[in-house]
């Protein structure tokens, strides 16, 4: 009878996927053959094979080759990027005494102002809208501004109005 051994941490255990390759060492794998269909397709002259092309080719397989390789039990990639955090560290570590940082604060209180009543603003008295004009004004306003002696210009208000001018245009 053929028995198989749980490990009692489940969580570190590696799966393997085909044969003895996890799914980093196939990804890995996976590269050169996406690698060299854009050297083959993409590269001049395209879909033909060139001198040119093989090395580049082979180099980018010899390396995943290398990097998909296991060493004491973790892919060569893995053991790469441990590296590289190691070297890009900061090297230097500065500890500041007078660093504000949980400390306690000693801010000043402020005393609290009585706030004054603010004076009451009348309210100006709204102006008609555009459509009560009588249509004989219209017709004078559009006969104004389609004569070229005279210029429409905006200009904003004080309060977020605007202040509409016709001007006539010196000659």
């Amino acid at each position: 009878m053929r028995t198989t051994v749980i490990p009692a941490q489940i969580t570190t255990v590696e799966d393997k996927i085909a044969g003895n390759l996890n799914l980093t060492q196939i990804l890995i794998l996976l590269i050169p053959v996406f690698w060299t269909t854009v050297v083959y397709a993409f590269f001049a002259p395209g879909v033909k094979l060139v001198w040119y092309k093989f090395p580049l080719i082979l180099a980018v397989l010899f390396i995943c080759l290398a990097l998909a390789i296991r060493l004491k039990g973790k892919v060569a990639l893995e053991w790469l990027m441990v590296l590289l955090k190691y070297r890009l560290r900061p090297k230097y570590y500065l500890f500041d005494k007078n660093s504000p940082y949980l400390r306690p604060r000693d801010l000043p209180v402020f005393e609290k102002k009585p706030v004054f009543n603010k004076p009451k603003v009348s309210k100006i008295e709204a102006r008609p809208p555009a459509g009560d004009f009588p249509p004989g004004e219209i017709i004078k306003l559009d006969n104004l501004l389609v004569q070229h002696n005279y210029t429409l210009s905006y200009k904003a208000g004080r309060r977020g109005g605007i202040r509409v001018a016709l001007e006539k245009i010196p000659k």
